[in-house]
């Protein structure tokens, strides 16, 4: 359980900088601050996903809490305004904890009340409640609680307008209100006593991220209404938030449901480690859907589900926490979405045509459909669904795809064009790519050849003797020429990319993939020389960097505007990701010994310490370069949290897949 006293929750840059995440299945979330005030465009009580696990909007900003005692009110919330700080309730927190929930705890004038946010599972609805721990004799507290709504695009912010259209439908225990047409009618399901039309805007909440981010920070907030109750040690207050009517009466069981999931899912953890553990529970905010079928949430709060991000996670969200049916799912439905060889790199929200703009998601499909069938023993569903694809894919390789995809006779793959950026290193700018990679990168050729390995030991168990020679005879001949061209003796280790003969030596954390990959082209000795040189050179307690800070490109930090983060995305920031495949490395180098082991645990402490420091629970996107190393990005990341719990489970503790 994560927990803060005093000492953090009334030190505001301390709770400003700690945010806790709800999520719904759906692609839809909640997020915030631990002292209350919005600091993102993002933050929200209620983001819905209208088309999961896209078309979301942010429907609920946050309740505006006071408590009324006699005459004298006592504001409970928290929000920043340009230059100040009002109310400010944090001031009264004594308490924040995740027991799972996001809950906090106001002690004021001999009085403690607890404060709850969840999101049921498979539902756009948020569930808020406030339960009376303690109180003096002879006062009765009455909470008043105010909804600011913002009905926007969760990517965008609200500004006051003439066409909000203000009508509230009131019934027993349910008020309504749909402000645009076209838009979903938002429903608060509520057991209080009293309701009381109002009809504020709220103006000018400052956030603070999207300030430093270069990016609107500043926003409009309708109040419609005020609900109050007479709080006592037998009567609580709840509201339900929801894009469909809810009743009430209900609250209890949801609560019970919800609690229930949770505990099935910590107990669903493969190793009695803390840090195996609460990854596990960090895992399921990932897993979402989409149609009939299941997706990966790339991060939170602003990705969706994109190809790379999910074949890359789907090993550690789903095979080692017993959710091998959902990896199934993800397959199938990522196998259907193939086009001309590739497979989708995201899907857009507005539901337009998928986008085909990656030459390495489509390459970790192969590895994590092995990883699939080594957990499950599954090669009926290989070879009935997946094999026919593959073939597709590699066919489409051999002869050429989009982008110049295409296989050289020396085995390679080549893939590029002008003014695009095709790998993970993805950063761009209008036309200026910020690190280009045509021609040939490293970890493509890496997994170009685990790919082909895998379709020729497929192929050798599915007897299409054909497939097994063509495979074979490439994934030689690939191997062959890798080791030529792609090994500088100057450092050692790999070149990052290979474009018409010539080298890039920048050191960069691409090459681990070349030891990491179940099938690897390296021999023993240069796969120990690639570890070794990005261990010196780019490891941290928080992942690999992306760029030697000995390099004349390497940045330290990622702040400022979107020109200068995106320049320093692949320059030097850090990515916790990586420590999956450096892990991985890392013992498979050592020969799995206990003592690689041992210091493989230490080396991801950083990470541990990580959970309670940014995203609650989670593990952050990237970090800066240098020193203190702060945390940026999404405070979320499906690959950050995936990588690193099935490199513990694979790697260090050595579970057996199920």
């Amino acid at each position: 359980m994560i927990s803060f006293d005093k000492s953090i929750c009334t030190d505001l840059q301390a709770g400003l900088g700690r945010e806790w995440l709800e999520t719904n299945g759906l692609g839809g979330f909640a997020c915030g601050t631990i002292a209350g005030a919005n600091t993102r465009r993002y933050h929200g009580l209620l983001t819905a996903a209208f088309n999961p696990p896209g078309g979301r909007m942010l429907l609920l900003s946050k309740l505006e809490e006071t408590l009324v005692l006699g005459g004298h009110r006592i504001d409970l919330s928290t929000n920043e305004y340009a230059g100040a700080i009002h109310p400010e309730g944090y001031l009264l927190l004594s308490n924040f904890r995740l027991d799972p929930f996001p809950t906090w705890t106001f002690e004021l004038e001999g009085m403690c009340l607890e404060k709850t946010v969840f999101m049921p599972q498979g539902s756009n609805t948020v569930q808020v409640e406030y339960r009376l721990l303690q109180s003096p004799q002879g006062i009765e507290p009455v909470l008043e609680v105010r909804p600011l709504v913002a009905f926007r695009d969760y990517h965008s912010t609200t500004h006051e307008n003439g066409a909000f259209n203000r009508v509230l439908e009131v019934a027993p225990n349910l008020a309504s209100l749909q402000p645009y047409t076209g838009l979903p009618r938002l429903y608060f399901a509520h057991d209080a006593s009293h309701l009381q039309e109002q009809g504020y805007w709220y103006q000018n909440f400052f956030y603070r991220v999207e300030q430093e981010r270069g990016l609107d920070f500043q926003e409009d907030l309708f109040n419609p209404f005020v609900l109050t109750w007479k709080l006592s040690d037998k009567q609580s207050a709840t509201v339900i938030a929801s894009i469909e009517p809810k009743d009430i009466r209900q609250a209890a069981a949801a609560r019970k449901t919800e609690l229930q999931r949770r505990q099935e899912l910590g107990a669903s953890s493969p190793v009695e480690d803390p840090l195996v553990r609460a990854l596990t529970v960090a895992a399921d905010q990932f897993l979402v859907r989409r149609g009939a079928e299941w997706t990966v949430i790339a991060g939170y709060p602003w990705f969706t589900d994109w190809g790379r991000d999910t074949m890359i996670s789907l090993p550690g969200l789903t095979l080692f926490t017993g959710r091998s049916g959902i990896a199934k799912s993800i397959l199938r439905n990522f196998a259907r979405h193939t086009d001309m060889g590739m497979l989708p790199n995201r899907f857009v929200d507005s539901g337009e045509k998928a986008e085909f703009n990656s030459v390495d998601a489509t390459l970790w499909f192969f590895e994590a459909a092995r990883a699939y069938a080594a957990a499950t023993n599954d090669y009926d569903f290989l070879r009935q669904e997946l094999y026919p694809v593959f073939i597709q894919i590699i066919d489409f390789h051999i002869k050429g795809t989009r982008y110049n995809i295409k296989a050289e006779e020396n085995g390679l793959l080549n893939a590029g064009a002008p003014g695009t950026q095709l790998t993970w290193m993805d950063a761009k700018i209008g036309d200026w790519v910020v690190t280009p990679r045509n021609g040939k990168p490293v970890e493509i050729q890496a997994l170009w050849y685990n790919a082909l390995r895998i379709v020729e030991a497929l192929a050798t168990q599915f007897g299409d003797e054909e497939w097994r020679t063509q495979c074979s005879n490439l994934a030689s001949r690939a191997s062959e020429t890798f080791n030529r061209i792609f090994w500088n003796d100057d450092v050692p280790c790999l070149y990052d990319v290979v474009e018409e003969g010539v080298p890039d030596k920048s050191i960069r954390p691409n090459q681990i993939f070349a030891v990491s990959l179940h099938h690897s082209m390296l021999s023993a000795e240069r796969a120990r020389a690639v570890v070794d040189i990005l261990e010196r050179e780019l490891l941290t307690p928080v992942g690999l960097r992306t760029l030697s800070s000995a390099d004349p490109q390497y940045r330290s930090s990622y702040q400022g505007d979107q020109r200068s983060r995106d320049s320093a995305y692949h320059q030097g920031t850090v990515w916790p990701w990586l420590l999956g495949p450096f892990i991985s490395a890392y013992v498979k180098v050592n020969g799995g010994s206990e003592q690689s082991r041992s210091r493989a645990h230490d080396l991801l402490r950083g990470i541990e310490k990580h959970l309670t420091e940014a995203g609650l629970g989670q593990t952050s996107e990237i970090f800066d370069g240098d020193v203190p190393h702060q945390p940026r990005g999404c405070f979320a990341q499906a690959w950050s949290v995936a990588e690193v719990l099935r490199a513990l489970c694979e790697d260090v503790y050595q579970v057996k897949l199920r």
